[in-house]
């Protein structure tokens, strides 16, 4: 089997949904920092996790290792990469537009603003556009999603908060 190029392998690891949010790909998500090949021709990936208690994070590894073993790259390096640590500012424009057609609010503005510590955001509602929202619980069907309910068309949703 000949050895895949570098293109083929981020088309792979696009390929492979998140857990927890499976309309994503591990690469909308921003978690695959970087693909290379090294001098000896053995491939490194290296991942971070979107935080240090996801529990999606042993799936994802798995996923991966399968997914490279499965393209012929037996030998290749996983590499776990923490810092800088991920942040929802590096979900791909093509993720945020997938999370709002899959009904989930993307993060609303930057994790590296101020704003974002200054309470709940006003979060747009991903099936009428409404900004008229209202936060109904801090946590959602994960911790990194809050529950919301959009005022002017009364469907409840998730928000990806700012990580």
């Amino acid at each position: 089997m000949a050895a895949p190029s570098e293109r083929a392998l981020w088309q792979l690891l696009e390929g492979i949904p998140d857990p927890e949010i499976p309309v994503l790909s591990i690469v909308d998500l921003g978690i695959v920092r970087e693909v290379r090949q090294e001098a000896g021709g053995r491939w490194r990936v290296a991942i971070t996790p979107t935080y240090s208690g996801c529990p999606a994070t042993d799936v994802i590894r798995q996923r991966v290792r399968a997914a490279l073993d499965a393209a012929g790259c037996t030998d290749a390096v996983l590499e776990e990469v923490l810092s800088p640590p991920w942040t929802t500012d590096w979900l791909s424009p093509a993720g945020r537009e997938k999370l709002r057609h899959f009904g989930i609010a993307p993060p609303a503005g930057s994790a590296a603003s101020l704003r974002s510590l200054r309470g709940p955001p006003a979060v747009s509602c991903p099936r009428c556009g409404s900004r008229d929202s209202e936060r109904v619980s801090e946590f959602g069907s994960t911790p990194c999603k809050a529950h919301y309910r959009c005022r002017a068309c009364a469907e409840p949703f998730d928000y990806f908060k700012c990580l």
